[in-house]
């Protein structure tokens, strides 16, 4: 199985500039990184060539690496390659977002060594990689197969996001599992989710149900955001907190529910920071 999931098989057409450059810097690094790892350890010398260095560029080996993960009896790994095939084809801007996404990883989380790491192994990276065709199958009105996929990312990563949910670009979910994604949630553009995150509604209501989370937020471990709710723009939410009201951009809520803890006096997004402290309190009881 992993020959045709190779180069010689997945190819895909020209990329448009938007993505052409950042990929390609990206593709080279990754290719140096993997063929460090082949010659540090023999082991994973097959690994590193079928996963990375056998493909033409980014978009090649990130369909083979994401379809040999997630292929099973019911759809072969062979079949989902052709269809990450097709989705990056026809919107490049899914492989401009895995770019975004991985590069975002490393300069977030001190546990990516490398480029290759995150790559290979981060399930949070591979969900919301997969996330995305998924989410072009929505807007292609291939509903029953972007189920599909929402379930076998849920049996085989533990995160669960709707397919009809719009994600943005520079988008970290660290560890993933217990990632819990409702179906009229948004996730704006650099945002960090950690482990057991759950934007979720507040009961058996249809309609807009799920928060809306705007750019460069922070969302601790544990935070549970419910409601058609709004947290604003390079807003913070502590660990363990449950959000059941909007929150003010550049605001630090926590607790049960959470309460505006503090405001952001920093021109970075907590996003970028990953700063999971939260301020002192002015007294004690």
């Amino acid at each position: 199985m992993a020959q045709i999931l190779t180069s010689a098989r997945f190819s895909v057409a020209p990329l448009t500039n938007e993505v052409d450059e950042p990929a390609a810097a990206l593709w080279a690094k990754l290719r140096g990184d993997a063929e460090q790892a082949a010659a540090k350890d023999n082991w994973l010398r097959s690994f590193a060539h079928i996963a990375v260095l056998s493909h033409e560029n980014f978009a090649s080996a990130l369909g083979g690496h994401l379809a040999r993960k997630l292929g099973d009896w019911y759809i072969t790994a062979e079949r989902l390659a052709d269809l990450t095939e097709t989705a990056y084809a026809e919107d490049p801007g899914i492989v401009a977002s895995a770019v975004a996404d991985l590069s975002a990883i490393v300069a977030r989380d001190p546990a990516a060594d490398s480029l290759l790491t995150p790559f290979l192994y981060f399930k949070g990276f591979h969900a919301l990689q997969w996330h995305r065709v998924a989410h072009w199958l929505w807007g292609q009105g291939r509903t029953e197969l972007a189920h599909f996929l929402q379930s076998r990312v849920s049996e085989v990563f533990a995160v669960d996001i709707h397919p009809a949910v719009p994600v943005g670009r520079g988008v970290f979910i660290d560890h993933g599992t217990g990632v819990v994604i409702g179906e009229t949630a948004v996730v704006g553009n650099d945002v960090s989710i950690l482990q057991g995150v759950t934007l979720g509604g507040t009961g058996k209501e249809h309609g807009d149900r799920h928060p809306k989370v705007r750019d460069g937020v922070l969302l601790a471990v544990g935070a549970k955001v419910l409601g058609n709710i709004e947290i604003g723009r390079f807003a913070k939410v502590g660990a363990g907190s449950v959000v059941l009201k909007n929150v003010p951009p550049g605001a630090t809520v926590a607790g049960v529910p959470a309460k505006v803890v503090g405001w952001s006096t920093s021109d970075q997004a907590p996003a970028v920071e990953m700063d999971m402290s939260l301020p002192e309190p002015e007294y004690a009881i």
